[in-house]
């Protein structure tokens, strides 16, 4: 049946398999970047899950309301175990260097999958896929991923903030010069 399913599945999903995987792997090497990217990502992450809810689902309302729980539960919980170590911005290039991680091709990798599976189960029309309850749960899963990258640009987004503040405050004049020697 695995090969069957395959074998139906169009080709323009293969190349989005290997496009994200691509993204994933660069995103695994240190890089610098703006904040127009580090701002531009998870928003079209959150555009395209609610896009995944909306053309799965329709608009109904346990979806709705599960991907938004979903995304304010990842932003909770991923404000509090993403750290950001590594991640420096530079005020004179206003760019973030970032260290490379797995971690956004291992969501891709989700988001794809879950998509993947609930194309499956809708094309074959099981009955699954008008139950509440994964409406629901599918949602959540679309909401939470993309939310960890909303989650993670804020952790981001905060050490351009405690840049911003450090290289602006006169009383730390010593200890940049100290640093900037190191």
């Amino acid at each position: 049946m695995f090969i069957e399913i395959l074998k139906r599945t169009p080709l323009w999903v293969f190349v989005l398999f290997f496009v994200l995987l691509t993204v994933g792997y660069f995103q695994s090497k240190k890089r610098k970047i703006s904040r127009g990217k580090v701002t531009l990502f998870p928003f079209a992450m959150i555009a395209l899950s609610f896009y995944g809810v909306l053309s799965a689902f329709g608009v109904a309302s346990v979806g709705l309301f599960s991907w938004a729980v979903g995304i304010a539960g990842a932003v909770c919980l991923g404000l509090k175990i993403i750290p950001q170590r590594g991640v420096t911005f530079s005020t004179e290039e206003l760019l973030f260097s970032i260290p490379g991680s797995w971690f956004p091709l291992a969501l891709m990798m989700a988001i794809f999958f879950t998509k993947f599976t609930v194309g499956v189960i809708l094309s074959r029309q099981l009955p699954i896929a008008n139950e509440p309850v994964f409406i629901g749960a599918i949602s959540l899963l679309y909401g939470f991923f993309s939310g960890l990258f909303l989650a993670r640009a804020f952790a981001i987004w905060r050490c351009a903030e405690h840049t911003t503040k450090f290289t602006s405050n006169p009383s730390l004049e010593g200890v940049r010069k100290t640093r900037g020697s190191l």
